[in-house]
């Protein structure tokens, strides 16, 4: 999973603290100043959402205005799922 999070510019992880996540960690990747991906880690799994927030500054801070799941449970060996996460970022 290091590698995507890598190649896609994510974010280090670090703890949500805004209760939409559940206090799980998430990594953030912005795809404009209020629309950003978010991948949630979960115990051993990994869930891929598109958000928008008012600022950079409050993800993870504050609950987003839109939150959608896009893939839960993301595994990098499935296209569907690669395929997935490049429509938000091609």
């Amino acid at each position: 999973m290091d590698t995507i999070l890598d190649y896609f510019e994510f974010s280090d992880f670090f703890t949500d603290k805004s209760e939409a996540f559940s206090g799980n960690e998430i990594a953030i990747r912005a795809l404009n100043e209020t629309h950003f991906l978010i991948f949630e880690k979960e115990n051993e799994q990994f869930n891929l959402y598109v958000s928008r927030y008012v600022h950079k500054k409050d993800v993870g801070k504050n609950k987003p205005e839109i939150l959608e799941l896009v893939v839960k449970n993301y595994k990098k060996s499935l296209p569907e799922h690669r395929i997935a996460l490049r429509k938000y970022i091609e």
